[in-house]
């Protein structure tokens, strides 16, 4: 067996012991697919000045996607809830900053972290399982940190609505979202969701 797929095993392994644990926090049994991971990577646009900030890194599929996108290290900012996730992206990408803590508390986690404007953050929590003012409240945090012209990028199982409340009180008209069409080589299937300020940024594309 080679050591890429040994590398996958384990990771999987340690998604299903944590998602055991805890699935209101984990919200899946196995990392993100490559094609998944490389989709959301290829949303984030490299011109724009700042960090990028990825939300529920867990073992680093989405980081390793960045990283081939030609992220810089000390570009990234990697919020993980769950330590020995924490431990694990450290060792795994020396360079790139690991920030232990809660992404719902999102400006609070952050501060004394990050110099600088936030570019784009990159989410693979499981916002469904979470209420909606929870999700609306992230979505106002990440954009008060990231600007008017800044991009949140999402992914989600769930194929057939946005997993933000887009017509939620304080947020309809706030913000627009564009979902990808399925990525069907993920298992299960998903989608990549992206979202701006209404009136900046243009739409998102498909």
């Amino acid at each position: 067996m080679s050591q890429k797929k040994k590398s996958a095993l384990a990771d999987g392994a340690h998604f299903i012991r944590q998602w055991v644990e805890n699935p209101r926090l984990i919200g899946a049994v196995s990392p993100s697919g490559p094609a998944l991971a490389k989709r959301m990577a290829s949303f984030v646009e490299l011109d724009r000045p700042g960090v990028i900030v990825e939300l529920g890194p867990g073992t680093g599929p989405v980081t390793q996607a960045l990283v081939a996108r030609g992220v810089p290290r000390e570009r990234l900012v990697l919020v993980e809830y769950e330590p020995r996730f924490c431990v694990m992206l450290g060792e795994r990408y020396p360079g790139v900053k690991v920030v232990q803590g809660d992404a719902y508390g999102l400006k609070k986690t952050l501060t004394g972290n990050i110099e600088g404007p936030v570019a784009a953050v990159v989410s693979s929590l499981p916002l469904l399982v979470r209420p909606e003012r929870d999700r609306v409240e992230l979505l106002h945090q990440a954009f008060e940190l990231m600007g008017d012209d800044g991009l949140f990028i999402q992914f989600t199982y769930g194929l057939t609505k946005s997993p933000m409340p887009l017509h939620a009180r304080g947020v309809s008209g706030s913000y627009v979202g564009k979902g990808s069409a399925p990525i069907l080589l993920n298992i299960p299937p998903a989608r990549v969701w992206r979202y701006r300020k209404a009136g900046h940024g243009g739409k998102p594309s498909a």
